[in-house]
């Protein structure tokens, strides 16, 4: 038998669902008022059981803000989802995509206080290059994921795993180059 669901437990979960979908969509769209409007329209859109798996109803949400998020970024910059990166020549600054950078580095880029540097940075980003950064850094999604993801709205569907693996290794190569470059002279 089910445990009774708190109603106070699941507002809390479902408050914090909310918060952490904001940030995300905020990243992804480069406009708080944008990412606001996308959550509040998601939420409000989702029926879900309060008393329900909080996993179940998060992922939906979750699946529908990143949808939202796409459409967006595609009807802004349609031009940058209709090609694929061509492989880089052997002078690629990372070999893999753990990049130079860890988990927790993007992390405190996120929500401490290099968000600026991280949130500057991405405005300089196409829609696709932000939508594969985002994807992969934030959501934690894999390559194949991102690729599904984007498909869903490219027409033709060409983004594949590999091609979004590329991209997001230019794109930690390009964030770290950034970082390097905006650290203070002083600490020398």
């Amino acid at each position: 038998m089910a445990e009774p669901c708190s109603g106070s437990e699941a507002v809390v979960k479902a408050e914090n669902a909310a918060l952490e979908m904001y940030r995300f969509a905020a990243l992804m769209l480069g406009s708080e008022t944008e990412a606001v409007r996308l959550v509040e329209d998601t939420v409000a859109a989702v029926e879900v059981d309060p008393c329900a798996d909080p996993c179940v109803a998060k992922g939906m949400v979750r699946d529908r803000v990143l949808q939202g998020a796409l459409e967006i970024l595609h009807r802004q910059d349609p031009a940058s989802f209709a090609d694929v990166p061509a492989p880089a020549a052997a002078s690629e600054c990372l070999e893999d995509d753990a990049g130079q950078l860890s988990g927790p580095e993007l992390s405190a880029l996120v929500e401490g206080a290099g968000r600026r540097t991280l949130r500057d940075w991405l405005d300089r980003l196409s829609g696709a290059q932000r939508a594969v950064f985002v994807q992969r850094a934030v959501l934690g999604q894999d390559n194949a994921a991102t690729a599904n993801a984007i498909n869903r709205l490219a027409r033709p569907a060409i983004w594949t795993a590999d091609a979004v693996s590329r991209l997001f290794r230019q794109a930690l190569c390009s964030l770290a180059s950034s970082l390097v470059h905006s650290a203070p002279a002083a600490q020398a």
